[in-house]
């Protein structure tokens, strides 16, 4: 049992994790004949907590109630492992990708992600409303346009050779690309 908790505890490899992702989706197909994808349990979730009239939530939400499950297993699960699964090993970035963000001003590597981008501080400044507010909003929206989320559109569309999923997701790429490479910089710079 101790070496099972052992395995659990260290980063599982690209040949595990991606293999057991990829088996989601024709798991979900053989089950019920269902799509994976995050993004459209909030819409079951408005369908359900809010009653208006409004035709885009009009529709027998109890039927997708599997996908709320599931996204009650993504959030608890990480929830676990945040509080009983961590990681001992000091989270390692390469020199360069520290070189890259201590010239946009970074400094704090403490953590999984940037305590100078990601804190409750700097929510409340220029730079947060840009990259919390803004993009929380052109991610919401982009979501809605592309018809789906990333997981979507790359995990279940790309497996069942969707040209609109190919598309989607080149764009998604194209838009990450740009984002980090192109208008990160410039708005490091300004705030």
């Amino acid at each position: 049992m101790e070496q099972f908790f052992e395995a659990i505890l260290k980063p599982w490899p690209w040949y595990v994790a991606g293999p057991l992702i990829g088996l989601t989706v024709p798991t979900l197909l053989l089950i019920g004949n269902k799509s994976f994808g995050i993004s459209s349990s909030l819409r079951h979730v408005c369908a359900a907590c809010i009653p208006a009239n409004i035709p885009f939530f009009k529709y027998d939400w109890k039927k997708e109630i599997w996908n709320l499950v599931f996204v009650l297993g993504v959030f608890v699960g990480g929830i676990l492992a945040t509080n009983f699964l961590e990681n001992p090993n000091t989270f390692v970035l390469s020199n360069a990708t520290i070189a890259d963000l201590k010239a946009l001003g970074i400094q704090d590597f403490s953590g999984l992600m940037p305590a100078d981008l990601f804190s409750l501080e700097t929510l409340f400044t220029a730079k947060g409303f840009i990259f919390f507010i803004l993009g929380g909003f052109l991610v919401g929206f982009g979501t809605r346009y592309a018809g789906g989320c990333t997981s979507g559109h790359a995990i279940m569309g790309l497996s069942n050779l969707q040209i609109p999923s190919l598309i989607a997701t080149c764009c998604f790429m194209v838009g990450g690309f740009a984002m980090t490479h192109l208008l990160m910089p410039i708005i490091f710079r300004l705030f």
